[in-house]
């Protein structure tokens, strides 16, 4: 096979590998997919417990072993919680209270200080127009 012997390690045995279980749709790209907790943990296990990690992608169906042995790394890293969908995008802002949610007190007191302001300039208006009327 164009001088590279089957039993060399390395990416074409890989995709010799992938093109072999997939067919040519292997080598075209993908969009991402996800899988459930329960798949990953189920595979995890099984091949913990001794069977192959290509002969188990091929049986998922995953695009190649190095999925399954870096969910395992993981699982063996940091537990089976490690395997769980983790959130995506931005963390939220921490939570603080809604507008609706602020006391009547707090609410009549910020209205109280509205009007203060507005009778100050009213009253500064005032002024200036009967300072122009001189």
């Amino acid at each position: 096979m164009l001088g590279v012997s089957r039993e060399s390690s390395g990416p074409v045995k890989r995709l010799y590998r992938r093109w072999r279980i997939h067919g040519q749709g292997a080598l075209v790209t993908k969009p991402a997919q996800s899988y459930t907790f329960e798949f990953k943990l189920a595979l995890v296990q099984r091949f913990l417990a001794g069977e192959t990690a290509p002969d188990l992608a091929e049986e998922a169906g995953l695009s190649s072993a190095v999925l399954l042995k870096s969910w395992v790394r993981t699982y063996r890293r940091e537990g089976a919680d490690a395997l769980r969908p983790k959130p995506k995008g931005r963390p939220r802002k921490p939570d603080s209270p809604p507008p609706a949610e602020v006391s009547e007190l707090e609410r009549l007191r910020r209205e109280n200080e509205r009007l203060r302001a507005q009778v100050a300039y009213l009253g500064k208006l005032r002024a200036l127009r009967a300072q122009k009327q001189r």
